[in-house]
């Protein structure tokens, strides 16, 4: 697991209002950590988040650029209709036009474009769409953030070579757990996922010389660069998930100064950052979950963790319980040591059916 320290350059005109909520024009709807610009444009900032729309006729071409401080490829995965069909590389520079192939005779068709790639590897303007817009509106939806590392990201987990390309290649946000699972259960989803990233120390970092997830979630687009905007929190989601643990269990590269794993530090910054989150957030039901990756003695260590981190708000009579949940422990089959897009799913399997269960309690 990698953290890329990315400053983002965008040379477009900002609108004055920034909103991770869904677009209130009857034309486009927007969802996850995007920042919306002039004439329906938006910056797709975190992953999976998307931009829809329906459209009639047989003609639909989309305008995407890569956007970034250094320049590179991105990708989208694209929904035609409730189907998915692919993903779309985009490659640096200015930006490109993209046909979308009409299959079917229906007349009215929606188009969702998602981001494949996280915030931290690069982020994408969606630069508008030839097609002959229909209105669209959002049907109201309950509502659950994912906030965790590489493992929700779904980095790695796309390829069937993973000694060929860069890391951004082995992306796929759709196929993350947190989009999987939301779509099955019919709940509208926001992603808050950085590679490498920790609690109190990052996968190969003692928070010396990069940003820990308490720095960085605040920041619309998750980096310290006080020249972007801050997250507003407009999503107000029924249910907060965070699986954050993995990294700061991790042993680094071997190389840069690895010390040895801090409860206490890892469990002060959790209820801090939990403390955050309810300010915020203050109906949310907060999940704190496990990793799949984490096993043996540490396991016992980290669930001995999140315990702390549940009792410390036992007598909090203003918020729900916190709950936990654990993953079953797995041998992952992508790249770097990461779940693949099947692993994804299992996750996702488990996972659902919990969340569903305290989405329809009262």
């Amino acid at each position: 697991m990698f953290l890329k320290k990315i400053a983002f350059l965008i040379s477009f005109l900002l609108v004055s209002i920034v909103s991770t909520s869904q677009s209130k024009t009857n034309t486009f709807l927007y969802e996850g950590r995007v920042e919306k610009l002039q004439n329906n444009t938006v910056v797709l900032i975190g992953t999976a988040s998307l931009v829809s729309f329906n459209f009639t006729g047989n003609e639909c071409l989309i305008t995407l650029q890569s956007v970034n401080s250094y320049e590179h490829h991105n990708y989208v995965s694209l929904v035609l209709d409730g189907k998915y069909i692919g993903k779309i590389r985009i490659e640096k520079g200015a930006a490109q036009s993209f046909p979308i192939k009409i299959t079917s005779n229906k007349k009215e068709h929606h188009l969702e474009i998602y981001k494949n790639t996280e915030a931290q590897s690069g982020n994408i303007l969606f630069a508008g769409t030839t097609a002959k817009l229909t209105s669209i509106s959002a049907k109201k939806k309950k509502k659950i953030e994912f906030i965790g590392d590489s493992i929700t990201c779904a980095a790695a987990s796309d390829s069937v070579d993973c000694d060929s390309g860069e890391y951004m290649d082995h992306h796929n946000g759709y196929y993350a757990y947190g989009a999987v699972l939301s779509r099955e259960i019919g709940v509208d989803y926001l992603m808050s996922s950085v590679s490498g990233i920790g609690m109190y120390r990052n996968w190969n970092d003692e928070n010396k010389d990069e940003a820990i997830m308490p720095d960085v979630y605040q920041n619309l687009y998750l980096t310290k660069d006080a020249s972007k905007p801050k997250y507003d929190f407009a999503f107000q989601p029924n249910i907060i998930s965070i699986a954050l643990g993995t990294n700061d269990f991790s042993g680094g590269d071997g190389k840069k100064e690895r010390l040895p794993f801090n409860a206490e530090k890892y469990v002060s910054n959790y209820i801090n950052f939990i403390k955050m989150l309810y300010k915020h957030n203050p109906k949310a039901q907060i999940v704190i979950t496990n990793s799949p990756m984490v096993n043996g003695e540490k396991a016992v260590v980290f669930e001995d963790c999140l315990n702390k981190v549940k009792n410390a708000f036992a007598e909090d009579k203003k918020h729900k319980t916190i709950q936990i949940f654990k993953f079953k422990p797995m041998t992952p089959k992508g790249c770097l040591g990461h779940p693949d897009v099947a692993d994804q799913k299992v996750m996702a399997d488990e996972y659902a059916p919990f969340l569903k269960k305290l989405l329809n309690e009262k």
